[in-house]
């Protein structure tokens, strides 16, 4: 893109400015990313010669898509304003999901508490003491019936965030849209569903690998020819980076997920321009403000690149990567909480930045306990104001062509090629779980994160350094109400006096031989939960078949 003349003229005048001004005394000894990635003191156009416009750029809506998805950017749409809550009860969690659709939040994001990401009912004894620790119950198709109650299924899309027992959740949330009248083919939302990352970051599993990448491509299956505009699948490098990994790492494991679920469907015959355009990701967003702009363009032209080139994918949408992002957690601190609406405002937008489709913004006393409503407004009023007063929705990818950004943008992809590289090496990423290779990773980097903070090299403002000696926290902190665990218990017994027993013993016997024979489960959970079955009996049946998962020591 540069004309070799001038490009020498300037590396000559380049190398004379920094011996010239070589002694100059800098802050510290060296400056990098979060991820290791070395930070020059200036960037001209040296440090991208062989950048071609065409082939690493494009126009915004162009392959590879580095500069986004769609020729106008936010000038067309605005990302969806997504706020994620859950609350013990469903009647708790559908009120703050009123709330905050009448604050102006443009969808809903779902979170469930221990018990139900497990798939154990409340009343498991498994559970006690767990109920509504970080979000809702479900245990059966009458919580999912309060939880989205008066809620305008067909124009409202729903997030999930739930992997193990997804299909399960998803069965229930689709019986009760059903219910009331909307159809499969008019709801829209997605459902996480990524059972690789639990392996390597969240660790709730329950099945062994094999059945639960069977049961992911089933759903897909399923969503292709049932839920059209649902995200069967929300890839998800959030956790990832949540349990310790760097900004490169979180890229390279959540790319390398994402093809090993491609394969999966592809093994089970399914046509990639088919499932490839309703895949989703979802990527944290930290502190590094210039890193996590770099890694979500990178990400677009790597995901592009291996389903055009790979894959052989010829729909232009198979080789869109569409993504959620959500502010990051592990960033938020105790000391001085309300530092965390900085944290998160620049969060934000270094995601909107790097192009987000949907955006979660994390409220300042999530490192104490679940959000305020007047916490979680001002979460919300952090994405208003960037969408409405910042200018920066003005024009697509306003910083690129920016030579650091460019540079970084190159460097995250070639740091994720070579972890592409040591994967497959070591026999596909579910070989590299088996043996431990991606939890050391994290592990290894988790570890050197937290001993820069240890020893002051990295600052963080509250913590290691600007404490306040005599912190007075007054951060109103919010309390389940003191009745709804004994009211979702009663609604359970409820549910299991009054449904048709016989039906529901009929129903999860389908099931059981269903998954023996091998047959996609989707339509039998469907079947089971309509009866009231409850998460738990469902999840046992699978469990009898599958088997449970235990962790092998890793050292």
């Amino acid at each position: 893109m540069y004309d070799p003349t001038r490009l020498a003229q300037l590396e000559a005048h380049e190398r004379e400015w920094r011996a010239r001004t070589g002694d100059v005394k800098e802050r510290l000894p060296r400056f990098a990313t979060q991820s290791g990635l070395p930070v020059d003191r200036v960037y001209t156009p040296t440090a991208i010669p062989d950048l071609d416009y065409a082939r690493d750029l494009g126009l915004p809506g162009e392959y590879p898509f580095t500069r986004g998805l769609h020729p106008a950017g936010y000038r067309s749409k605005l990302w969806t304003q997504r706020l994620f809550a859950g609350f013990g009860s469903a009647e708790e969690t559908n009120a703050r999901f009123r709330f905050l659709l009448d604050q102006g939040q443009m969808g809903l994001s779902t979170a469930f508490d221990m018990p139900t990401l497990y798939g154990y009912d409340t009343d498991d004894p498994r559970a006690c003491g767990e109920y509504g620790t970080c979000g809702v119950a479900v245990s059966s198709l009458a919580d999912m019936e309060i939880l989205f109650s008066g809620i305008p299924l067909d124009k409202v899309t729903v997030s999930m965030t739930i992997t193990s027992p997804a299909a399960v959740i998803w069965a229930m949330y689709l019986v009760a849209a059903q219910k009331r009248g909307f159809r499969l083919e008019d709801l829209g939302g997605t459902i996480q569903n990524d059972i690789l990352k639990e392996y390597s970051a969240q660790k709730e599993f329950i099945f062994p690998p094999k059945p639960s990448m069977k049961l992911v491509v089933d759903t897909i299956e399923f969503g292709i020819q049932q839920v059209p505009k649902w995200n069967t699948i929300s890839i998800s490098g959030y956790h990832i980076r949540e349990a310790g990994a760097t900004a490169l790492q979180e890229l390279a494991f959540t790319l390398a997920d994402g093809l090993e679920y491609v394969k999966a469907c592809l093994a089970r015959g399914l046509d990639i321009d088919e499932f490839a355009p309703r895949l989703s990701f979802f990527f944290d967003i930290h502190n590094d403000f210039f890193e996590e702009i770099a890694k979500l363009r990178a990400a677009r032209r790597i995901w592009a690149r291996e389903m055009r080139e790979r894959f052989g994918a010829t729909n232009p949408r198979s080789w869109w990567m569409r993504f959620h992002s959500q502010t990051a957690g592990v960033s938020l601190t105790r000391q001085q909480p309300e530092n965390n609406i900085v944290r998160t405002a620049l969060q934000a937008l270094a995601a909107v930045l790097g192009g987000t489709q949907s955006l979660h913004t994390n409220a300042l006393d999530e490192a104490i306990a679940l959000p305020s409503e007047k916490a979680a407004r001002i979460a919300l009023r952090t994405q208003q104001i960037i969408a409405h007063e910042s200018g920066v929705t003005n024009t697509v990818d306003p910083l690129g062509g920016s030579y650091f950004i460019e540079a970084l943008t190159n460097q995250m992809e070639q740091g994720v090629y070579r972890y592409f590289a040591e994967i497959e090496q070591r026999g596909g990423m579910i070989p590299a779980l088996e043996s431990g290779y991606i939890q050391r990773e994290i592990a290894d980097s988790a570890y050197r994160y937290q001993r820069e903070v240890d020893r002051n090299e990295r600052i963080i403002v509250g913590v290691n350094e600007y404490v306040l000696e005599d912190e007075d926290l007054e951060i109103p902190v919010h309390r389940l109400e003191p009745d709804s665990e004994a009211r979702h218990l009663a609604r359970l017994a409820r549910v299991r006096r009054e449904r048709d027993g016989a039906v529901v013993s009929e129903r999860l016997e389908a099931l059981r031989r269903a998954a023996l024979a091998g047959e996609n489960v989707m339509p039998y959970l469907m079947e089971a939960v309509r009866a009231y079955a409850t998460l738990g009996e469902v999840c046992d049946v699978l469990r009898h078949v599958y088997g449970e998962y235990k962790e092998p020591v890793i050292v």
